[in-house]
């Protein structure tokens, strides 16, 4: 499994360990990930994703799932994300249709 965030694209980032004696070593920086369950309001249903912490503050910030994919970029997605937005903005068109 990648360590890297379905929503933002947020991956592992390198670096340095220096120690007092200044002597550096190379190490990874690995985004806060977690398992969270996010809810569809357009399409009724709740979706298992990856997501780093940072991701799901944004979620929150722009009032949901469906608001926030709305925004994303296609590249920042993953595959399982992009076909959750093209199924949102699928029935958000029908039911603008409908009205």
């Amino acid at each position: 499994m990648s360590r890297v965030c379905e929503l933002t694209g947020k991956g592992p980032m390198t670096g340095n360990n220096v120690s007092h004696a200044n002597n550096k070593t190379r190490r990874r920086f690995l985004p806060n990930l977690n398992q969270t369950t996010l809810q569809s309001e357009s399409l009724g249903r709740s979706f298992k994703l990856r997501i780093s912490a940072h991701a799901l503050r944004s979620v929150d910030h722009r009032g949901g799932l469906d608001k926030f994919l709305a925004k994303a970029k296609d590249t920042d997605l993953s595959a399982n994300a992009l076909k959750i937005k093209k199924a949102i903005s699928k029935s958000s068109a029908e039911a603008e249709v409908l009205s």
